[in-house]
């Protein structure tokens, strides 16, 4: 029997899901899909310069996991850039880290506060009745908490 499937903690997920090359046809490119855990693993290695040992604890995993995601990671990106195909941003089994409320921000005077999860969305800010107001931009993606699959609902064994 195989080892069960851990779940990765990930902070955010990307605000874009989806990139092509310029002026060519979807219907002529392949896609490269890239799992939202290997896109944390890409985000704390190589964006923020974390090394293996403090990014895997960041992500709930194992030194080696990390290493394996994040040479799968790089691999997927190579492959999307040097033949030019379409990569998409989706799946896993992740768990975001931020999981007892949401957090907006009043694009007017900067107030920042959080909802929690379960609630309608706030239409105005609190502090000066805006309504422009928006998901705080370190948090926005998925808004779900739990170990789930990705956005479109498919699920694989392990999974809450």
């Amino acid at each position: 029997m195989a080892r069960p499937f851990k779940c990765r903690r990930i902070d955010l997920s990307p605000e874009t899901c989806y990139f092509k090359p310029v002026g060519v046809m979807m219907k002529e490119l392949n896609e490269v899909e890239l799992t939202l855990d290997e896109f944390e693993a890409i985000r704390l290695a190589d964006f923020e310069g974390l090394y293996q040992e403090d990014a895997a604890k960041r992500m709930n995993i194992s030194r080696q996991t990390f290493g394996n995601i994040i040479y799968s990671a790089h691999r997927k990106i190579a492959d999307f850039l040097i033949n030019s195909k379409c990569l998409k941003i989706t799946g896993g089994i992740v768990e975001m880290k931020n999981t007892d409320e949401r957090h907006f921000v009043c694009y007017d005077c900067k107030h920042q506060w959080g909802v929690a999860f379960g609630t309608p969305r706030p239409s105005k800010c609190p502090n000066c009745n805006s309504s422009n107001i928006h998901r705080s931009g370190d948090e926005r993606g998925i808004g779900h908490h739990g170990c789930r699959q990705n956005r479109m609902g498919r699920k694989r064994v392990g999974e809450l």
